[in-house]
Parts: structure tokens; C-alpha cells; sequence
């Protein structure tokens, strides 16, 4: 059902590995469904049959991928996401709940990588065509605490996650820069940047991340 004042918002959930992003995209879809707000769950890399596939290629710990290859796969997939999926959402009114979009290549590709910011923007405002989030809700948790949490999941860290400590701890350092609000004045196009603390259980982190939407657009989500 849609409330025929509400526009499409696209709201994304940033974090390093473990962060429980995902979770927490998921607890907020059922949140969305309980107020009978029509949305759609979509991540990155991913939401559509070509994003898949380089999904699958990006994470495979045997794929051999240049820095600079894995960032234009990862826009490759942001690209067909938009267009395909992103954009058709917000046009029909929904909400588009994304778990990863801009931050994630601003940390891993610049920060972990170390590649051009300026070039990785460049790149990113082609894939995206100027589309900014309406809200990123950051979640903050320990990096070593994170990658352990993310081990304990699965049989296997994926490629991504195998990277190591060192990398890992540049990503990490790379989303604490993204709470500056310098930071944030100088990188428009990421739009509102909110952190959520991610510590504690699921349903407290539920909490923080309803208070952040709800701070966001007051009584717009309630049941």
C-alpha cells in the first residue's frame, strides 16, 4: 500500500564486514511491511542477473582482480542496479532499502586500495547518473570484532573478506572519516550520512536504526 504523499526514498545501509547491515535491512523491511509501506530490498553487488554474476565473480577467493577491474565491475553492477531496478522503484513511489552503494567503494576501492578518489567519483557518477541517496544509515563496529562475526556465518571468508587485517583496518578508518561532517560536506553526492551504533543485540540496533528513520521523516513510516 502506498500513502499518496509519500515519494520513493532510497535508504542504504553502509558498514564494514560483520557490521550486521544486512540483518538490520532485513528487520527494517519487516518493520516497512508491519505499516504497510510498499518497498524493495535490493544489494550491492547484486539485484539483477548481471549484477549476480559479477557478484559471484567479485567474491570468489579464486577470482584474480586488479584494483582498478574491481572497482569498475563493482560500477558495472551499480550501473544495470540503477537503471534496471533503483530508479523504476523510486519512480512508482516505494521505498528502495539498499545494502551497500557509495561508502562501500569510497572504503574498500579508495580507502583499502588506495585508488584515486577523484577517478573512483568520476567513475561512480557515470555509473549512478547523479542518483543520491535520501539516507545512509552507517553502522559502526569494531573491525577485528566484525571479520570474526563474519567467519562464524559462513564455512569461508569470501574474497572480499580475506583481504587481511591491514586492509580491513584502512576500510574501517575509511568509514570513520565518512561521519565528518566536513567529510560530508565535500561529498555531496553520498547525500545524509546517519551513524547507528552496532553494538549490543539485534533489536537494540533495531531500535537506534527505527529512531534514525524515523528522525529522518517524522511519523512518515508508523503503523
Amino acid at each position: 500500500m502506498h500513502d499518496g504523499g509519500v515519494r520513493g526514498r532510497l535508504i542504504v545501509f553502509e558498514g564494514g564486514e560483520g557490521s550486521g547491515k544486512s540483518t538490520q535491512l532485513r528487520r527494517l523491511s519487516a518493520a516497512l511491511a508491519c505499516a504497510n509501506v510498499s518497498h524493495v530490498c535490493l544489494r550491492e553487488p547484486g539485484g539483477t542477473p548481471l549484477g549476480t554474476e559479477v557478484r559471484r565473480v567479485l567474491l570468489d577467493r579464486a577470482s584474480d582482480i586488479a584494483p582498478r577491474a574491481e572497482a569498475l565491475l563493482f560500477m558495472a553492477s551499480r550501473a544495470q542496479l540503477v537503471e534496471r531496478e533503483i530508479r523504476p522503484a523510486l519512480a512508482r513511489g516505494d521505498v528502495v532499502l539498499l545494502d551497500r552503494f557509495f561508502l562501500s567503494t569510497y572504503a574498500y576501492q579508495v580507502g583499502g586500495h588506495g585508488l584515486a578518489e577523484e577517478e573512483v567519483r568520476a567513475a561512480n557518477a557515470f555509473a549512478t547518473g547523479g542518483l543520491v541517496p535520501d539516507l545512509t544509515l552507517l553502522l559502526t563496529f569494531p573491525v577485528a570484532e566484525g571479520l570474526a562475526r563474519a567467519g562464524r556465518r559462513a564455512t569461508a571468508h569470501d574474497r572480499m573478506e580475506s583481504m587481511g587485517l591491514d586492509f580491513h583496518g584502512r576500510v574501517g578508518a575509511a568509514f570513520d572519516r565518512f561521519v565528518q561532517p566536513a567529510w560530508q560536506a565535500d561529498h555531496p553526492e553520498c547525500g545524509p550520512i546517519v551513524t547507528v551504533a552496532a553494538e549490543g543485540s539485534e533489536a537494540a540496533v533495531t531500535a537506534r536504526v527505527l529512531a534514525a528513520v524515523d528522525s529522518a521523516w517524522p511519523g512518515t513510516f508508523a503503523g
